[in-house]
């Protein structure tokens, strides 16, 4: 279908596309079989606290839905696109999905449930149909609305205006019957006489009363204006139908015509008994409400696949749209579901497990604009206000409502509900919109910010927040895995790469270029932040993101380089260590060979300098290298060089007590060196084949860099991979 056709579909208004569906859902078979048999057993006033707790839920989370509904334009799919737009999309297919399926199941029962009462009329109340007669009765029920609502919502909505008509004569003749045989003094105290269970099991069968509320928000994507009709509609819906709930356990507790124990037996005798013209005009309110909510869920529920259509969460083919604008494909494969259900024969039990699942529905609806409410995104900005504790309250009505109708259906449906929820997230479903999500994090981050600088940062609490400089991060993919590995998903990695030039001058795509190392690293499984930036020198550029990078404690406190090209690309890096070190950044320059693809690791090596305090911060590394699961079993082996058997023996002590003390497991092994061995040599010896080595870094004096560059080349020869630590961090010296 084509955009314009789209836009020529009928649009509905208020009344007709949100009020007329609600409030016909909210006055269903509870109203005529149930809300007798609660005044029997409750007395008058219990039985108005039931319709006043249970309507003040329906009420917030109408609220909740109408503030959402006046901040953005409500498409296709109610509640559905509701929960995406505010939560995400994983969220939304996890309430759409079972959504679609409470829908189309509603179909089924509310046909059941016209066709038992048509079965009634065909056999005078005697007798009974043969096995096949209901079930064959729901199916054609099924057939004709679905036909019906696939050819045109707007026939199917205005047959509806009747069947308002025909359930407000059931409910005049119902007071003018009461009127006629004369007052008595109402109960006010409950009786239980046939629900011995007590107050909460009454609530628990009157509360799927007021649960059709929703029936018009299903209806968004055919709206004029659905900012406007929704709030006003449903609120006006929940409100009727609280008046209504009201109004008639008020009449059959005064009136003459029907006595407490006839009202405590379930049934529609007691309409019947006390209506004007008895059975008439009440079975045509009762068939008829019964048929609306039939039509309710067959105009929702494919609207509802309809979107996930569009969201890519079913198959595509389900969105198209007949040249009138209505959802076709998707109505007829809900008609085929729901007559499919047919063969459970009875739907009780599922009918409970539909009613659990519309209530996790607005336990997400409430905490939906309540999240909207604390985040405070710029962009919330409804014209309904509703404080976030009044929507909390809401979600958290529902959820006690979910365990006092069945707390294993409840169970089960969070289970299958996080199961989705889960599936979808695994899909990495690409975001198309924005979501309160990010604002939430955005929010709690800056609490945590603001929060973390009340503190000052101990040698204890240190951790690495690491800035990886790279040229090409998919030729230094090892370097980011390593910091990673430091990182421990505790600190912050920065990936950033400089460009030598002038911002003003080139001619640079930086948006593209940090999307394209964000790839790289999702294509490894690495998570990072990415970062280019444009300097016209590259020492100072590095020194100015070493000094800025971060915000409060979170800031960089270690750099991490990979080794150089040339040797001149390595005196500029040391030329940089010095420079940030005096800020109390530590620099890392690394020399690593296909570190990330080896597999497990055996051996970790550090060899340990002790003058230039590098060796707290080695420790700290290798120690938490090894609590990745392919370094796990590494043993860390503690290294030094003497030149005498005496020195040997007091240095093992020492480096024994210092093991000991930072509680890090560790072996020590002092290596005397009294022939004209040179110290590369005795390193490559003894850590040739070892998996990666730590040594220090010393800071060369200015000027003596290129000799200072050519010494860690001569000492990582032979190594397989190689880190240079140079510690200036808040614990250099002070082991942790």
């Amino acid at each position: 279908m084509s955009t314009s056709e789209r836009n020529t579909a009928p649009k509905f208004g208020t009344f007709l596309g949100v009020f007329t569906p609600s409030i016909l859902t909210i006055l269903g078979l509870v109203l005529y079989l149930r809300i007798g048999w609660v005044v029997g057993n409750l007395g008058l006033p219990q039985t108005i606290l039931i319709v006043l707790i249970a309507s003040s839920i329906t009420f917030i989370t109408g609220l909740s839905a109408s503030a959402i509904a006046t901040n953005i334009r409500i498409g296709v799919g109610g509640e559905y696109y509701m929960i995406s737009h505010s939560l995400g999309l994983e969220f939304g297919g996890a309430i759409g999905i079972p959504l679609y399926l409470c829908r189309t199941l509603s179909l089924t029962f509310y046909s059941f449930g016209l066709a038992e009462g048509v079965s009634l009329m065909l056999t005078n109340g005697g007798g009974s149909l043969p096995a096949y007669g209901v079930p064959a009765i729901a199916a054609s029920i099924i057939i004709i609305v679905t036909v019906l609502s696939g050819k045109s919502a707007s026939l199917a909505l205005k047959m509806q205006i009747p069947i308002m008509i025909a359930v407000a004569l059931s409910i005049a003749a119902l007071i003018f019957g009461a009127v006629s045989t004369g007052f008595r003094a109402p109960e006010m105290v409950a009786s239980y006489r046939t629900a011995p269970q007590g107050f909460w099991y009454v609530f628990a069968i009157f509360f799927p009363a007021v649960t059709g509320f929703t029936a018009g928000i299903g209806m968004s994507g055919d709206l004029k204006d659905s900012s406007e009709s929704i709030p006003r509609g449903t609120l006006l819906a929940v409100l009727t139908g609280a008046i209504i709930y009201v109004l008639i356990p008020i009449v059959f507790s005064i009136t003459n015509s029907v006595s407490f124990e006839e009202l405590a037996r379930p049934g529609v005798n007691a309409w019947t008994t006390t209506a004007f013209l008895g059975s008439v005009l009440v079975f045509a309110g009762m068939w008829g409400a019964i048929l609306s909510s039939a039509f309710g869920s067959i105009l929702a529920g494919p609207r509802v696949l309809q979107a996930l259509s569009e969201d890519g969460l079913a198959p595509r083919g389900f969105s198209r749209l007949s040249r009138n604008g209505q959802p076709a494909i998707a109505t007829w494969i809900t008609g085929t579901i729901a007559l499919t259900a047919v063969l459970l024969g009875s739907l009780n039990a599922v009918a409970q497990f539909v009613t659990i699942l519309f209530l996790s529905l607005y336990v997400v609806i409430n905490f939906s604009a309540a999240i909207e409410k604390l985040v405070r995104d710029p962009s919330y900005r409804p014209t309904i206000n509703v404080p976030w504790y009044v929507s909390i309250l809401g979600s958290t009505g529902a959820i006690f409502v979910m365990l006092l109708l069945n707390p294993f259906a409840c169970l089960a449906a969070i289970i299958i509900e996080v199961i989705i929820y889960i599936i979808l997230r695994r899909k990495s479903l690409g975001k198309r919109w924005g979501d309160v999500r990010a604002g939430f994090w955005f929010a709690l981050t800056r609490h945590a910010l603001i929060k973390l600088e009340g503190h000052s940062i101990d040698p204890r609490n240190w951790r690495p927040n690491i800035t990886v400089f790279t040229e090409e991060i998919h030729k230094e993919i090892d370097m980011v895995y390593l910091a990673t590995c430091f990182n421990q998903k505790m600190g912050v990695v920065n990936v950033c790469r400089i460009l030598e030039g002038w911002l003003s001058r080139e001619n640079l795509d930086i948006g593209k270029m940090e999307s394209s190392m964000r790839k790289v690293l999702s294509d490894h499984d690495l998570s990072a932040f990415c970062k280019v930036n444009v300097s016209p020198d590259f020492i100072q550029g590095a020194i100015d993101v070493a000094q800025i990078n971060g915000v409060g404690h979170l800031r960089s406190n270690t750099v991490m380089f990979g080794w150089p090209s040339d040797d001149v690309q390595l005196d500029l890096m040391l030329m940089i260590m010095r420079t940030i070190s005096t800020i109390g950044r530590s620099t890392i320059i690394t020399k690593l060979k296909n570190l990330k693809d080896r597999g497990f690791y055996r051996q970790i090596d550090i060899w340990w300098g002790g003058m230039e305090n590098n060796g707290d911060l080695m420790l700290l590394l290798a120690h938490l290298l090894r609590m990745n699961p392919m370094w796990r079993e590494a043993r860390i082996v503690l290294r030094s060089i003497v030149k005498d058997d005496a020195s040997k023996t007091k240095l093992e002590q020492c480096l024994s007590a210092t093991i000991s003390s930072v509680r890090i497991k560790a072996e020590v092994e002092v290596i005397v060196n009294n022939t004209r061995t040179t110290i590369a040599e005795v390193i490559r010896n003894h850590s040739g084949h070892t998996d990666i080595t730590f040594m220090g870094l010393m800071i060369p004096e200015s000027g003596h860099e290129h000799e200072y560059s050519n010494k860690l080349i001569e000492l990582s020869e032979g190594l397989k991979s190689v880190v240079f630590v140079r510690n200036a961090s808040e614990f250099s010296g002070k082991l942790l």
